[in-house]
C-alpha cells in the first residue's frame, strides 16, 4: 500500500497570489476527493505533486520518494489526467497509448502492444481502437487519459476536473471507472463538482483560498450540520434582504425563484424549514466562512 504525506507545502506565484498556504496532507491507497471553487489553489497543488512546478517551501514524500529532490523517480510511478487532456489531430487510439507508452520506457514490443490492448479493454474502447481520438466525444477522450495515466502500473493518479463537460452517462461510466482503479493505488480527483466527491470518496478535502479548510469524510462533516440548515423558497428581489439577515450559505433557483438555504443552531421562524444536510450545505458553508474571516 502506497502513502502520500505532504508537509507545510506552500507557493505563491509572482503576482502575489498565495495559491498553496501551509498544506498538510496524509493519504493511503484509495480515491481522495479535492474540492473546491475556481481559483481554490487545487490545480496548483496538482500541478505541484505532478512535479510540473516547484513549491516555495514545504515537502512532499510518495513512500520513500522525495517528489521535489527525484521528480524523475516520481514520474516513473505517477499517472496523470491534466483538465485539458490534448490530442494529437490525426492519432488513434492505440497509436497515442502506443506512444505513451514508449515515453514510459516500455520499449519490448510484445509487452506494450498486450499493454495497450488490455488498457483499451478496461476503458471500454476495444472497438474504437483505431479511430482518431480527435474525433471522440468528451467522456471517450477522458477514457483514453485514464488509460494513459494506467501506464507503468502507478502508485499514484492525479485527475484534475475530469467530468467538466460530460454528460451524465459519460459521467457515470467514468466514475465507475476510477471507483474499479482507486482499489490498488491512491486517486487525487480535484473537483468543483460536489456530487463526484459525494459518489466517490471516503476521504475528501475542502480548499479555499490556498488553505485546506477541512480534510476527513464527507459523512462526517455532513453529519456536524444536522439539524443547523434551513431552506425557504423567497422571491427574487428579497435575496439581498435575506443575505443582510441570516447566514445564507446557498441560493439556487427553483422553478424560477430562490430557494436559500441558511445555517441557525434553532429555527430562524420566519417559514423556514429544517432539511437534511447534504456535502454542497458543507462545501458553501466552510467556503463562505473562510471568505468572511479573509475579508
Amino acid at each position: 500500500m502506497a502513502t502520500l504525506k505532504i508537509s507545510n507545502l506552500s507557493k505563491t506565484y509572482p503576482n502575489g497570489v498565495k495559491a498553496l498556504d501551509n498544506i498538510n496532507i496524509e493519504l493511503t491507497n484509495g480515491m481522495f476527493g479535492l474540492l473546491g471553487p475556481n481559483g481554490a489553489g487545487k490545480s496548483s497543488l496538482m500541478r505541484t505533486l505532478a512535479t510540473l512546478q516547484e513549491a516555495d517551501s514545504g515537502a512532499a514524500f510518495l513512500d520513500d520518494i522525495d517528489i521535489f529532490k527525484n521528480p524523475t523517480e516520481l514520474r516513473k510511478v505517477l499517472g496523470y489526467l491534466p483538465q485539458e487532456f490534448g490530442v494529437y489531430p490525426k492519432i488513434s487510439a492505440y497509436q497515442l497509448l502506443e506512444h505513451m507508452a514508449i515515453l514510459k520506457g516500455i520499449s519490448n514490443n510484445k509487452e506494450r502492444n498486450d499493454l495497450v490492448n488490455y488498457l483499451l479493454q478496461k476503458v471500454n474502447l476495444s472497438k474504437e481502437k483505431h479511430k482518431n481520438v480527435k474525433g471522440f466525444s468528451g467522456g471517450m477522450k477522458q477514457r483514453v487519459g485514464i488509460a494513459q495515466a494506467l501506464i507503468g502500473n502507478p502508485k499514484l493518479i492525479i485527475v484534475d476536473e475530469p467530468t467538466a463537460g460530460l454528460d451524465p452517462g459519460e459521467r457515470n461510466r467514468f466514475h465507475n471507472l476510477l471507483a474499479d482503479v482507486a482499489e490498488d493505488v491512491i486517486i487525487i480527483l480535484s473537483t468543483h463538482i460536489v456530487d463526484d466527491v459525494t459518489e466517490l470518496c471516503s476521504n475528501m478535502a475542502i480548499m479555499n483560498l490556498g488553505k485546506m479548510v477541512y480534510q476527513g469524510a464527507p459523512q462526517t462533516v455532513i453529519s456536524e450540520l444536522n439539524g443547523k440548515v434551513w431552506q425557504k423558497i423567497i422571491e427574487r428581489n428579497e435575496v439581498a434582504e435575506y443575505q443582510a439577515n441570516y447566514t445564507v450559505i446557498s441560493d439556487k433557483m427553483v422553478a424560477g425563484r430562490p430557494l436559500i438555504h441558511v445555517l441557525s443552531d434553532s429555527n430562524p421562524g420566519a417559514g423556514f424549514e429544517s432539511v437534511a444536510p447534504s456535502l454542497e450545505d458543507v462545501f458553501f458553508s466552510k467556503i463562505n466562512t473562510t471568505e468572511q474571516i479573509t475579508a
